[in-house]
């Protein structure tokens, strides 16, 4: 997929108010830091499309920004979680939850993990809560580049074995560099193969 345009479109932390247009969605979600608005910029080879910040939390709001004029990427916050039950359940920013539960346009989420750390309770439950609701998700692992090879094929593995003790079988998932473009090209032509199955439907 080629990126002929990509241009901010709203914010905003109400899902009533996103944009009414019936073009696919792909979020971009993960915890705070790990490397987001970068991973956007590098995808759509734009310098400040989503804005970065080396403080932690910097997205606060549903960002949508329109792609060759035919499909939106939504940069999501970083989740947190609260007990809010006495069941002990956890839930995610609300509007975070009702952003995924609610909007229809939504076709997949892309939960993005930080290669350097061993596999984070806070990304495994809310991948769990995805699978869940039945939400199609794949997993992007960000930072590639801080990495030695032998180091990331190693992290790589330990994820997957840990996925699988809860998951039949490991999620797609992508590794990227935003330094480097590492992944570009694969998670573009995964949204382009998506978006051309909804064309035909």
């Amino acid at each position: 997929m080629q990126i002929k345009s990509a241009e901010f479109v709203m914010s905003n932390s109400d899902v009533a108010k996103c944009p009414k247009s019936h073009l696919p969605e792909y979020a971009f979600i993960g915890r705070s830091n790990v490397g987001k608005s970068s991973l956007i910029n590098m995808l759509m080879q734009r310098k400040n499309l989503a804005k970065t910040s080396g403080r932690p939390g910097k997205t606060q709001l549903i960002n949508h920004f329109l792609i060759n004029k035919n499909w939106h990427l939504v940069d999501l916050p970083g989740y947190g979680y609260a007990k809010v039950s006495k069941k002990n359940k956890k839930t995610f920013q609300k509007f975070i939850t009702e952003y995924f539960l609610k909007r229809e346009q939504l076709v997949m989420g892309f939960v993005l993990v930080d290669c350097r750390h061993q596999p984070q309770p806070i990304d495994l439950e809310f991948m769990e809560w995805l699978g869940e609701q039945q939400f199609p998700f794949a997993i992007i692992f960000t930072k590639a580049d801080k990495l030695k090879p032998k180091a990331l094929e190693r992290n790589i593995k330990e994820y997957q074995e840990k996925m699988l003790e809860t998951w039949i079988e490991m999620p797609q998932y992508f590794v990227t560099s935003s330094s480097n473009t590492i992944g570009r090209e694969e998670v573009l032509h995964y949204i382009d193969q998506i978006n051309q199955t909804l064309d035909r439907s």
